[in-house]
């Protein structure tokens, strides 16, 4: 069959932003174009890397002899925008306007529309974003906290996630909006979802609740915690590094490495195996909550993320919870193929992009 569409996919990171150059769905190449983080700090705001990125990237494909008037569209990773439905959507001025005021938050993910589009614009070729964080398909009972002022919000691993599932559907022979399933992505945040009719119905936070995870704190008591930010000795800066970037494993074992927390527990040390064992109970916990979203008719548990190549992990993690439903493993995130298939999707026209 012949290729049709070529497609340049970028994933932006804190100090990094993976590229890829695909044939249809399938890699040609792809790299990790490293930034200096000095020259990244003096930045205020996130938005304006963009330059010093896109210049990199551009450089990196030169090197690759590639030329960029082959193209037939730029995807980017989509960024910390208003609650959407999942999809592919074609960048655009107000998308562009929102992720600059960052007024859902600061984050590299919102420079993939951004680059995307300075990209696109110069060779007149479409730009989109697969399955932003803020994907949101919740219905209105998912929303309720428990405290009026303070609904749970919608923020998940949302492009990996959902590519997994589509991934599943197809090795089954299924379509993903038949199936119903539950998606653990374990990475440096733990989102745990649940999917039925095409939709995910409802998604741990990583960045305030559920699991703890190697840097993260996930859920905690509400009243100890409340007693900690107001014991006058932390900034919110500190309290949001403390929950966000120094806790879980990093909080206690002094490391974000779950390749060196495993050496300790084989090796002994009774705490990290203590802490690790209490990571993998919430992680399966949290699984069988979102089975009861499900009403417990599950056809499969998928794990996902980079901490799903440590087998030993997912062994636990399957021993206390293949009661509910087969579990398969999906390591990795794979998040620049995730871009590829859903800018695919649109191009070929099995899927109607649609608009922010």
């Amino acid at each position: 069959m012949p290729v049709t569409n070529i497609i340049l996919t970028l994933n932006p990171g804190s100090t990094s932003t993976k590229i890829g150059i695909f044939e249809d769905a399938s890699p040609v190449f792809t790299h990790n174009v490293k930034h200096d983080e000095a020259q990244l700090a003096r930045f205020d705001d996130i938005s304006d890397q963009k330059a010093i990125r896109i210049q990199a990237i551009l450089d990196c494909l030169k090197e690759k002899n590639f030329d960029l008037k082959r193209l037939s569209a730029v995807v980017g990773r989509g960024g910390l925008l208003q609650p959407l439905a999942g999809g592919t959507y074609r960048v655009n001025e107000k998308m562009l306007e929102e992720l600059k005021e960052a007024k859902r938050g600061k984050h590299a993910s919102n420079l993939g529309a951004m680059i995307a589009w300075e990209i696109a614009s110069e060779l007149s070729i479409p730009a989109f974003i697969v399955d932003p964080v803020s994907v949101d398909e919740w219905e209105p009972v998912a929303r309720l906290s428990g405290l009026e002022s303070l609904d749970r919000e919608c923020l998940s691993h949302a492009l990996n996630t959902k590519a997994v599932a589509n991934r599943f559907a197809r090795e089954s022979g299924r379509k993903y909006e038949d199936l119903r399933l539950v998606v653990a992505h374990l990475g440096s945040g733990i989102s745990v979802s649940a999917h039925a009719h095409g939709r995910m119905l409802d998604a741990t936070n990583s960045m305030e609740e559920g699991a703890f995870s190697t840097e993260r704190s996930g859920t905690l008591p509400i009243l100890k915690f409340a007693r900690l930010c107001f014991s006058g000795k932390h900034t919110y800066s500190d309290i949001e590094r403390m929950t966000f970037r120094q806790g879980g494993l990093a909080s206690y074992l002094g490391t974000k490495e779950l390749p060196e927390v495993m050496k300790r527990v084989e090796a002994g040390d009774a705490k990290a195996r203590l802490v690790y064992e209490a990571m993998v109970y919430q992680i399966a916990k949290e699984i069988g909550a979102m089975a009861t979203v499900l009403s417990g008719k599950v056809d499969a548990v998928l794990l996902t993320g980079g901490m799903a190549f440590e087998s030993k992990l997912c062994d636990a993690v399957q021993e206390r919870v293949n009661f509910i439903a087969p579990v398969r493993r999906y390591p990795g995130e794979d998040e620049l193929v995730a871009l590829a298939e859903g800018a695919l999707r649109v191009l070929t026209g099995e899927e109607k992009e649609r608009k922010y």
